[in-house]
């Protein structure tokens, strides 16, 4: 599942985007404090940033440049904004998309997954403490040693690997996986981090995923 990151002053449209990406699909973080803005994409570390340029506190355009300083992750910047020199603008400071609201969400959702066909071969594979996680074909990997993953496995290893030495909740996994549209209770989650805990110990890392009683799981 992509994790879309929107960055975006405006409630209603952020809300209202939220929506329409979950329902499509995709994994979503919204920032709401723009205090530290670029420090917090970094640390949820996106598939890809929707980004408007008119926010609080911090031009748009100067994300833009320092996140692509630091990363190759996608930014397509969403703006009411609409002459060619806020294009140009965008494009040059390393923003792979230009989108003016209003815009037919229909049309940005089509611009999100083309952008993403075209960078997913490079974020196939998530390495974390020398375990190699392969989202293509559900596998875990660590010494030429490779265990498969089932569909929901992959999805909490692949969640608390991004969120690496950071506490994930149970709760949170438990929304991660109810986008599943399968039945999904507290036994269930806890079968599943059994699972994962034994296939990582077939990996030669049998003490790496750790539980933090009554906060949830860090890798």
């Amino acid at each position: 599942m992509k994790k879309i990151l929107i960055v975006e002053d405006d409630i209603k449209i952020r809300d209202e985007l939220s929506l329409f990406l979950s329902r499509n699909g995709f994994s979503v973080e919204k920032i709401i404090d723009f205090t530290n803005v670029i420090n917090e994409i970094m640390d949820i570390n996106p598939d890809l940033v929707l980004l408007d340029i008119n926010l609080p506190n911090i031009d748009g355009y100067h994300i833009c440049r320092e996140v692509r300083r630091l990363s190759d992750l996608p930014i397509i910047v969403v703006t009411s904004r609409d002459s060619d020199i806020d294009e140009l603008m965008s494009m040059n400071y390393g923003a792979d998309d230009f989108v003016t609201k209003p815009y037919n969400t229909q049309i940005l959702l089509a611009r999100i997954q083309s952008i993403l066909r075209r960078t997913s071969s490079v974020s196939e594979v998530l390495t974390v403490k020398d375990i190699h996680l392969n989202l293509s074909d559900s596998s875990m990997s660590c010494n030429n040693v490779k265990v498969d993953l089932t569909k929901n496995e992959l999805k909490i290893i692949h969640l608390l690997m991004n969120h690496e030495n950071t506490i994930v909740s149970r709760n949170k996994i438990m929304d991660v996986l109810w986008q599943s549209n399968e039945f999904i209770d507290d036994n269930t989650l806890t079968v599943n981090i059994n699972r994962i805990r034994k296939k990582l110990e077939l990996l030669g890392k049998k003490d790496i995923l750790i539980t933090k009683r009554g906060q949830g799981y860090i890798i």
